[in-house]
């Protein structure tokens, strides 16, 4: 025998004295200890802390809050290859050995005193003894109680059951505990679906979840992925065409930026916050599942339409320069080192990309992405900032080497652009329940937020006026009353306020005309005539039958003009009521919440159309008013709405004084929308910016992409409503009573007596 056989004798003679000795010293702790070691109801009855997951009507996970982002799943459920790409890494004799594996702790001291790579033999069994019980302080004392630990669990729970809280608990970075929620996170797929590549990916994580998981470290991570299918390989778990599939799969990692499924961020904390006043912190550790009833199609089609309308607005008014400048050193490790440290101050916002600027002229300028990726923006891609790169261009503002511009890819080429300043809110819901389809409370959450929908209280200007007309129709007006549309005066005890000169918006007046023509038109002197009529505290109080709060509408003669304040989340439900026949629905977001195994915890029943305890108007008023919202379609502001080709859509633009408010709230029978946009800090969107230029845009934007799944739908004229000389009008005020028939002067209806406020120009 030679030199090198008589050196591996020996050490294999004391590796085998060195267990001999183990298995002696642990007999005895085992006597000793045994009785000491604490009790495992931790384990027998597990219940680990499971976060809160609110997901789409349609199963999408839309956010996940807690400390620890855990699924839990059981073993039945847990695909084969995902078992075996853990036990062939970690612990390929789990179902042999009692809790500690003397072969493997033989194996690994032979390996180690050779002088190969170190390596370890804890067991799946003793892991999940450190784990639940044990520091992970590396002491002779912890490792006995950790072998007797695992021979006690061994004792307690079967392998599978051992396997089942390993796979479940164990940490894997990103904050992810547990198999199932590194799936969602790392692949953004469910545990069940992952494939043999995927698999050995995750299985790689234990070692090192926080430095080698794909997402900081994707190189390590793929070597080690590689190492695991080779492994699986050898332990006969895959075949040759197994391995070499996978070990060719491009494995598509989820970035920071599409997290979970869609983006439903505000809807995400809005529902956070109505569980929290519920379960208070029992909301991040019991593992509820709260189902909204988001839809990702209608969310989908809500966040890129106002993003979209957003980013129009901002192209029409001009660039506004660099974000920030640097100085990038002349060396090119430091200046790559440079750039990425300025640019993890200026994050993306989805397609919006922060770049610096390596070499500008008017022709061309070169930027550096975070990635590290070079791109060259010409052509159309300048024209948005081609002032900032001209000679005359101030230094300071010149679009130059070291700048920080914001750029996004249109097609193949890349455009330079900005962050916008203005900000934005979308909702949709059903009218036949309130259930809320979509909700997009701002342009990027990440940068701002604040939840547009619910909690941005602004002046719905001309949109409001639709509420006024409702009410005037219950004092006996119908939509062919005449009224005038000429200047009034009115003094300051009808206002509230200082004597009061309403105009139209474009300061023009048409005379004489009907009530319909005038909401098509969206004459203020209509809506504010009629407002006088009816009186403003009638008309406040009868809003309120919508959902609008009394003390933010003030009843004075401005809120025809719709002076007062609202949220697009109240437009939705009132603008509901004409769509669906006169039913108040109120607008929600959780359908149900149930707990970690699915029992149904809570669950919501809705207000409904078509319950008579629910209607707030009659049938008759909602069906006049939704024949003029559809003439503001067909034939008034709205038009634009045209292009979606269909008879049953209708609505109202809203835009308020300076233009500073601008609103679209429309809807088809089954589904409302209201589109927003204004500033935080309100000034003006622009002179010639109106609620038809700006929401109404995105509101088109949307129903392009989701109403074709609803059928077309021609309401039938309700019971009490006559058809005469083509308008509608209540049975009991048919046309020849002396109320739709009103010509300017004509008695019918006196102007409001003059009782110390001044009412120049008769009404009517």
């Amino acid at each position: 025998m030679g030199l090198i056989g008589r050196l591996m004798v020996g050490v294999i003679g004391v590796a085998v004295s060195l267990v001999l000795v183990g298995m002696l010293v642990l007999g005895i702790a085992l006597a000793l200890a045994y009785p000491n070691l604490p009790a495992l109801d931790a384990l027998t009855v597990y219940r680990p802390k499971m976060p809160l997951r609110i997901f789409s009507a349609d199963n999408v996970l839309i956010g996940e809050f807690g400390e620890e982002r855990r699924s839990m799943v059981r073993i039945k459920d847990i695909p084969d290859v995902m078992k075996k790409a853990v036990l062939a890494i970690e612990d390929d004799r789990f179902y042999e050995h009692g809790g500690v594996d003397y072969q493997g702790i033989l194996r690994a001291a032979v390996h180690n005193l050779s002088g190969g790579a170190r390596q370890g033999a804890s067991t799946i069994t003793q892991q999940v003894a450190r784990n639940f019980f044990l520091s992970s302080e590396q002491t002779f004392k912890r490792k006995v109680y950790e072998a007797l630990l695992a021979w006690k669990i061994e004792q307690s729970l079967s392998k599978d059951q051992i396997l089942e809280v390993y796979m479940n608990q164990i940490y894997l970075g990103q904050r992810a505990y547990g198999f199932a929620s590194a799936a969602q996170i790392y692949f953004g797929k469910r545990l069940q679906d992952v494939t043999t590549a995927e698999a050995a990916m995750l299985a790689g994580l234990p070692k090192a979840p926080s430095a080698n998981n794909p997402v900081v470290n994707p190189k390590r991570a793929k070597v080690r992925q590689q190492y695991i299918l080779t492994r699986m390989h050898q332990l006969g778990y895959i075949n040759n065409a197994q391995l070499e599939e996978a070990q060719k799969e491009t494995l598509r990692i989820k970035s920071y930026s599409n997290e979970f499924g869609m983006h439903a961020e505000y809807v995400a904390e809005m529902t956070r916050q109505l569980v929290y006043e519920q379960y208070k912190e029992e909301t991040y550790t019991r593992g509820l599942n709260v189902y909204t009833t988001i839809r990702k199609s209608d969310q989908d089609a809500a966040y890129l339409s106002l993003r979209r309308g957003v980013m129009d607005y901002e192209k029409r008014h001009g660039y506004r320069g660099p974000e920030g400048f640097m100085e990038i050193p002349s060396n090119k490790a430091e200046a790559d080192d440079a750039i990425e440290k300025t640019l993890a101050d200026y994050s993306d916002s989805d397609d919006l990309v922060a770049a610096i600027v390596l070499g500008a002229t008017p022709q061309k300028v070169q930027a550096v992405l975070s990635s590290g990726e070079e791109i060259n923006i010409t052509g159309s891609g300048l024209s948005f900032a081609s002032s900032w790169l001209a000679a005359k261009a101030a230094p300071n503002h010149r679009i130059k080497r070291g700048a920080v511009i914001r750029v996004m890819q249109e097609g193949k080429g890349w455009s330079i652009t900005h962050m916008p300043e203005v900000a934005a809110a979308f909702v949709s819901a059903s009218t036949d329940d309130g259930a809320i389809r979509s909700l997009v409370g701002g342009f990027d959450y990440n940068r701002n937020k604040f939840n547009h929908v619910t909690q941005a209280w602004r002046q719905p200007g001309s949109s409001f006026k639709p509420f006024i007309y409702s009410a005037s129709l219950e004092k006996g007006m119908s939509p062919s009353t005449i009224i005038n549309d000429a200047p009034i005066t009115f003094g300051g005890g009808l206002t509230g306020g200082q004597v009061w000169e309403p105009k139209n918006y474009d300061g023009k007046y048409d005379g004489p005309m009907t009530m319909r023509k005038g909401l098509t038109k969206s004459k203020n002197m209509i809506s504010v005539r009629i407002l006088n009529k009816i009186g403003a505290k009638y008309g406040q109080e009868y809003a309120t039958r919508f959902g609008f709060d009394a003390d933010k509408n003030p009843p004075y003669l401005t809120l025809s003009l719709g002076a007062g304040a609202v949220t697009p989340l109240q437009m939705a439900g009132a603008y509901s009521v004409f769509a669906n026949g006169g039913y108040k629905v109120s607008p929600y977001i959780i359908s149900k919440i149930t707990d970690a195994d699915g029992k149904v915890l809570s669950q919501v029943a809705p207000d409904k159309a078509g319950d008579e305890n629910n209607r707030v108007i009659d049938e008759r008023n909602a069906f006049l008013m939704d024949s003029m919202l559809k003439d503001v379609v067909r034939y008034g502001t709205a038009t634009k709405a045209l292009i979606l080709k269909r008879p049953d859509l209708a609505g109202k633009t809203g835009t308020t004084n300076d233009s500073i408010d601008a609103w679209f709230a429309g809807y088809q029978p089954k589904l409302v929308g209201i589109a927003w946009m204004g500033f935080d800090k309100p000034r003006n969107l622009g002179n010639r910016e109106t609620g038809g230029g700006l929401a109404l845009p995105i509101w088109i934007n949307y129903m392009q992409r989701v109403v074709n799944t609803l059928p077309v739908e021609e309401r039938t004229i309700p019971n009490g409503i006559i058809a005469v000389n083509g308008d509608y009008y209540y049975a009991e005020n048919p046309p020849g009573t002396g109320v739709q028939s009103l010509g300017l002067g004509d008695p019918g209806i006196p102007a409001e007596e003059k009782t110390g406020n001044e009412v120049k120009n008769e009404l009517f």
